[in-house]
């Protein structure tokens, strides 16, 4: 009886249900004792019932998507801050992958839209989460930040039209068709997946592309005047770059799967006059995929608030095809130097991140109502106020914006996306955070909160009307960061 007692309840269970019938199919009848007995039910236990999944190592899953999201004639470029849309050069698409086995799917999207501004970042990743079965948080969602394309904020466009001022920022209508039709494909791919056994990680340098656009005059003033195509501004050096562009991959056995791509630069060559574009990032991107059609490719922007191709671009049309190709390189040497290693493991992590609003001059409330309301002012200003109003209307409400992170095999590999456009300093500040991984950031999350410097660029005299935080927000932001890539603790 002692037996009996120390038997799990997986044993009990299942001699109260085969024990007799075992027992008799054995033989053994009365001859046999308890000891005998459990013996047999015991044996027979450990032949029918099924080994433990746990030891198992879990199936991953990926189906990889596209969907053209080209904005119509007329509409909006950068939010209205620029030409509004007069032709078509090249299509802008939504190119990403679901990824399945590590509990709810997981979607990561790479739109080629300048920015997409609370409730619109937030109406993508639901309908995005629903077309996929899983949570909005766990839709991974940044814009490559194009130029010539939108720049989307529903509620900024919500007060526009309270001015009379319909789709000066923005087409409700249009967004709406782009997210289910993204969602379409996204269901549509998931009736066809890929297994994945492997992921690679692998960089490249990238030469004569990314400068900072912080320069030192040679009067030792600082400034920020080097922009996208301001050519070489005093011969004054790079400045702070990341001039690697990685590259992350899953494979099935040796073969690739779909590879995704992250560069820390403003993806613009030449823009501005209503000429739709994916520019250079989105040739670079294509002329990878036609590399080996079988691998499909996304590219990410990186943390690139304060980098840009200025120091080697007049903004010349020539330069486009220059720019993708230093780009395309990059990417091919990032690929060489791929390795791989099995996945045993993926974890996802979302840090909550709350930003303080700016609240002095132009951005007090009072200042950006006047400013929506008033018939004489520019239309970028206008449109500045609404975009304003709406960071303003969220902050008030109390809700912040989410820092993912999808790590692989615990610490091996880290793909995180912040906000808008973060400066590249906080790129390289998470590389720091976990130096025996290998990290991607993304920037150009939620853009809602326009350009976040670090603490060193508002000591340096960073200026700029678009950016509706408070100076000095680096410290949240690295809390928040180093919780995404599981160093909880760090950057207090």
């Amino acid at each position: 009886m002692k037996a009996v007692a120390n038997m799990n309840a997986d044993q009990t269970e299942f001699a109260a249900r085969v024990g007799w019938r075992l027992l008799i199919g054995a033989g053994l009848g009365r001859r046999a004792g308890w000891r005998g007995l459990l013996c047999a039910i015991l044996a027979g236990a450990a032949i029918l019932r099924p080994r433990p999944a746990c030891s198992a190592t879990p199936e991953f899953r990926v189906a990889n998507f596209e969907a053209d999201i080209t904005i119509p004639i007329g509409h909006a470029c950068m939010g209205g801050g620029i030409a509004d849309a007069k032709q078509i050069l090249d299509p802008l698409f939504a190119k990403g992958f679901v990824l399945l086995g590590a509990g709810e799917p997981i979607v990561v999207v790479a739109p080629d839209w300048c920015q997409c501004n609370n409730d619109s970042y937030d109406r993508w990743r639901v309908g995005l989460a629903s077309a996929a079965g899983t949570s909005p948080e766990r839709v991974m969602l940044a814009t490559v930040h194009q130029h010539d394309a939108p720049i989307c904020d529903l509620t900024a466009q919500s007060l526009l039209d309270q001015q009379g001022l319909k789709g000066w920022n923005c087409d409700p209508v249009f967004h709406e068709q782009a997210v289910q039709r993204v969602a379409t494909v996204l269901a549509r791919a998931l009736k066809s997946t890929r297994r994945v056994t492997h992921f690679g990680t692998g960089q490249g340098r990238v030469a004569q592309l990314a400068s900072n656009r912080r320069v030192v005059r040679p009067d030792g003033k600082i400034t920020w005047e080097r922009g996208s195509a301001s050519g070489d501004v005093f011969g004054a050096p790079e400045g702070e770059v990341d001039p690697w562009v990685k590259t992350l991959s899953f494979w099935d056995g040796k073969q690739p799967v779909l590879a995704w791509s992250c560069y820390a630069i403003h993806p613009m060559s030449h823009y501005g006059k209503g000429e739709v574009s994916a520019d250079f990032p989105g040739l670079a991107r294509a002329r990878r995929q036609q590399d080996d059609p079988t691998v499909f490719q996304v590219y990410f922007t990186g943390c690139g608030g304060d980098t840009t191709a200025g120091k080697y671009n007049t903004g010349a049309v020539t330069n486009r095809v220059v720019l993708a190709d230093r780009l395309y390189q990059g990417m091919v040497a990032a690929w060489k130097n791929t390795k791989r290693q099995p996945l045993r493991r993926i974890d996802y992590r979302v840090a909550k991140l709350s930003l303080p609003a700016r609240d002095t001059g132009d951005f007090t409330l009072t200042a950006m109502r006047t400013t929506l309301a008033n018939t004489n002012a520019p239309r970028w200003k206008r449109i500045c106020a609404a975009l304003g109003l709406s960071w303003r209307q969220r902050v008030e409400a109390g809700r912040p914006i989410e820092v993912p992170c999808l790590d692989l095999n615990t610490g091996a590999a880290d793909f995180a996306i912040l906000p808008a456009e973060s400066f590249v300093g906080y790129q390289l500040a998470a590389q720091r955070l976990q130096p025996r991984s290998f990290v991607m950031v993304a920037g150009f999350g939620d853009g809602a909160p326009g350009y976040i410097p670090t603490d060193q660029c508002w000591r340096d005299g960073y200026a700029d009307d678009y950016c509706w935080v408070q100076p000095m927000t680096e410290s949240p932001i690295l809390k928040a960061l180093a919780e995404a890539l599981g160093r909880s603790g760090i950057g207090r």
